[in-house]
């Protein structure tokens, strides 16, 4: 893979996106978020991908540090650790990969409190630079990455609600230094935020005890980043996210799980010279909004993310992603997952179902994903993801009984 540092860069920061040439009309309607990071927003589990990247409300597991960590205080084990891998755009490179790691434990006498944690690194293989022919860039390697550490904690407020926060420091790195130039090129860093609540409830229908629960969580909520000394900082991919699912039973052991998350980037839109008259005037007017976008606070672009889109009310509703999920389950040992995610043709074109599968026994859990991209062409297609869970009430009960 040879490419050159600064097209490399866009790739890292835009082309994760997976735009498609076909989401592109005649009125030039394509217009997605832009971010930096984009591989915060990568489902890091095999569950919630199977799901079609699913997770605001279904039960809590290891991995809800990502979807939502105010769950955890509703967490059946006391402690578990889970660690997951995604080979990622497979079908351009083999090198490129996701893998996190995610653990929590419960805390306190009243079974209402939790600690966590998470690490994810993002690798976009080795590169080999290739700038021009230049012989003081060609050659030179560089194996760029992103990486958050992150730690959380949740508390039940009542019976049936809980909210969670957690704390992340961020860091890119895309760049490599040109030290013949005397440029020394450093990582970008950040730090963010995320806030969450959590709703459960069992009601009675017919004879069934079932289960429905409503989930939020804000995330990334904090500083931008800055790429290789770029005139504009890039807003973190904070995002809203909320959701419901609904557990029923279909016999003794069997049961389904349905839900339903809806998502939105709160990031105010990067303004478009295309949206703006010809001439002297319509640069004056687009210089000026990119100076007022570029010097947006990350808090006031939550707010701007709202009435900010060059469309109106129907290009906001655009940049809402919807997906949809099924969890079967066989006295919580077997479970057969199924969904789909939807996203907007004009704001990205990410449409794919997500199947999956897993396996449960008293220590550890094994979850595998695989992802089918409803356009041929996209570069996410096939992709798949591994997750293994360990229960360390499980091991305890294990080596208990060995004793």
């Amino acid at each position: 893979m040879r490419i050159s540092h600064r097209i490399f860069i866009f790739i890292a920061a835009i082309g994760l996106c997976a735009y498609t040439a076909a989401a592109q009309d005649g009125k030039n309607e394509f217009n997605p978020v832009e971010t930096g990071v984009t591989s915060l927003g990568i489902t890091p589990d095999a569950r919630g991908a199977a799901m079609g990247d699913l997770g605001a409300a279904t039960d809590p597991d290891v991995n809800a540090q990502f979807w939502n960590p105010s769950k955890y205080a509703f967490a059946y084990s006391k402690c578990a650790v889970g660690l997951s891998y995604t080979p990622w755009l497979r079908k351009l490179v083999n090198d490129i990969f996701l893998a996190n790691l995610s653990a929590y434990y419960k805390i306190g006498s009243g079974d209402n409190q939790a600690i966590s944690a998470s690490l994810r690194y993002f690798s976009l293989g080795e590169v080999t630079t290739n700038e021009g022919g230049d012989p003081e860039i060609v050659g030179q390697t560089l194996n760029p990455y992103e990486l958050s550490i992150d730690l959380g904690y949740s508390r039940k407020l009542s019976e049936k609600f809980s909210m969670g926060v957690v704390f992340r420091y961020i860091y890119s790195a895309l760049g490599f230094n040109e030290s013949y130039a005397g440029d020394q090129v450093t990582g970008a860093s950040a730090f963010a935020a995320d806030i969450a609540g959590y709703y459960t409830t069992y009601p009675i229908i017919g004879r069934n005890e079932c289960q429905w629960s409503w989930g939020w969580n804000i995330s990334n909520i904090g500083t931008k980043v800055q790429y290789d000394n770029s005139p504009y900082p890039a807003f973190l991919p904070t995002n809203f996210k909320i959701g419901t699912a609904f557990t029923f039973p279909l016999a003794d052991f069997h049961n389904l799980t349905l839900g339903v998350d809806f998502n939105k980037l709160l990031v105010p839109t990067r303004p478009r010279r295309s949206d703006y008259a010809d001439g002297v005037e319509g640069d004056e007017e687009y210089n000026d909004k990119m100076e007022e976008w570029s010097n947006m606070s990350p808090i006031t672009g939550i707010f701007k993310s709202f009435s900010d889109a060059p469309g109106g009310a129907k290009e906001e509703l655009r940049e809402v992603n919807i997906s949809f999920g099924a969890e079967y389950s066989y006295n919580q040992q077997f479970f057969l997952r199924a969904g789909y995610y939807y996203e907007n043709e004009f704001k990205g074109n990410h449409q794919y179902f997500g199947l999956g599968a897993g396996f449960s026994l008293n220590v550890v859990r094994l979850d595998a994903s695989y992802m089918l991209a409803t356009a041929q062409t996209s570069p996410l297609d096939q992709t798949l993801r591994f997750t293994l869970t360990f229960d360390m009430d499980g091991l305890r009960d294990l080596m208990g009984r060995r004793r």
